[in-house]
């Protein structure tokens, strides 16, 4: 692999920090701000949002300018929006600064991931993307725990200004070792926007959507889930935080070795069983050992789907990957935000902080139904092809209804 991957890695690694951290510091945010949990909640629910919107509207702006310069100026908008975070004075201000740093992210993973494609033999794509957002899954097990300790010890404040340190590392290596890459020739807007009418390209984003929303249904609320049901302390998140981050690690690298190899049972099966994993975790959550370790299955069912829905988002929209790259991460955030969303209405009612993983379950379970139908879908199409040749029909004008 590429040393460009490491600086990409190194790059992932601030955003994912700053994206999950904050997961563990919703308490000490709520306290301080002086608002409820739910309404803290705000803070992942609307990085989420700024992610879905900054995906294509920051890559739509970087068509102009080389691909390595794009992810430094990305890099530079992450270090102010975390600067600002850090400084906030009140909620409304700190929120505005997670708005901000959310419009690197989407554009960021998504050209970094055609980068990384660019930089491999075909048959190593999905191991190269891997090994970009092992930068992000490495974050949750060392960046997002330190990160929640030192918020817990000594502010949150203090966290968001070493997430913007971290993020002039990552400029410093994207400078330093990714290669200045050619802009593909002959590729315009209209071309990227094309890959929106390929019915697989908008069931991959939709399964995107829903697969990893189930995750954040779970784990945006995973503190007070935690130290309310589980009976932990606070200092213990900390070491969950681990747990979840280990879990994701592994789950990402088998996503990368398999996608090259069975794309869609890969799918089938980790999305069952992470629908499965967090129907059980509203009873398991009542455990602290069992909690733990369900916790560590979210993480690796959850981002074992990562590799292979980027994969297969840059695979139908093979023309001009780049814009659908990046909305697919945009995608996994829409997930982000809807779950945190759901999350924050089922416990807001009444319901429990356990109430967020039934939503999470069938979430997951609508994400496997979509992979279900995609897959059949691309069996029709298959099948229909002979017989355009044998009848001698005109492909295009006998393709399109396959896809209704």
């Amino acid at each position: 692999m590429p040393l460009a991957l490491l600086a990409l890695a190194i790059g992932a690694f601030g955003i994912g920090t700053t994206e999950f951290v904050i997961m563990g510091l919703l308490p000490e945010v709520a306290g301080d701000f002086g608002v409820s949990i739910p309404t803290a909640g705000f803070l992942v629910t609307g990085y989420a949002l700024g992610v879905v919107l900054g995906a294509p509207l920051m890559t739509v702006l970087g068509t102009k300018i080389s691909r390595k310069r794009m992810l430094m100026l990305l890099m530079g908008l992450f270090i102010a929006g975390n600067l600002l975070s850090a400084v906030a004075p009140v909620f409304g201000v700190m929120l505005a600064g997670r708005v901000v740093a959310s419009l690197a992210h989407g554009a960021f993973f998504g050209i970094g991931s055609v980068v990384a494609a660019e930089l491999v033999a075909p048959e190593k794509k999905a191991g190269a993307i891997a090994m970009m957002f092992t930068g992000l899954t490495v974050a949750n097990v060392v960046g997002v725990p330190l990160g929640t300790f030192v918020g817990q010890t000594l502010g949150w404040r203090m966290t968001f200004t070493i997430v913007a340190a971290l993020g002039v590392v990552g400029l410093a290596g994207i400078a330093r070792l990714v290669p200045d890459l050619p802009k593909p020739e002959g590729v315009r807007l209209r071309h990227e926007l094309a890959a929106f009418r390929n019915v697989q390209v908008l069931l991959a984003m939709a399964m995107t959507v829903l697969g990893f929303g189930g995750v954040f249904a779970a784990v945006t609320y995973l503190a007070p889930m935690m130290t309310d049901v589980a009976g932990y302390a606070d200092s213990s998140v900390t070491w969950l935080l681990v747990l979840f981050g280990l879990g994701m690690v592994a789950g990402n690298l088998i996503g990368g070795k398999f996608a090259d190899r069975a794309l869609m049972p890969l799918l089938y099966v980790s999305l069952g069983a992470l629908a499965v994993v967090l129907a059980l975790f509203t009873l398991t959550a009542h455990n602290k050992i069992a909690a733990a370790v369900t916790i560590a299955l979210i993480g690796a069912l959850g981002f074992a789907t990562v590799p292979p829905l980027q994969k297969r988002v840059l695979d139908q929209a093979s023309g001009a990957p780049t814009l659908a790259s990046a909305v697919n991460i945009g995608a996994f955030n829409l997930g982000n935000a809807l779950a945190a969303w759901l999350g924050g209405i089922v416990i807001a009612s009444g319901l429990g902080y356990t109430a967020p993983n039934w939503v999470g379950a069938a979430l997951a379970t609508s994400a496997l139904v979509l992979a279900i139908l995609a897959a059949a879908l691309e069996r029709r199409s298959a099948a229909a092809a002979p017989s355009l040749v044998v009848t001698g029909a005109a492909p295009v004008e006998q393709a399109t209804p396959v896809h209704h």
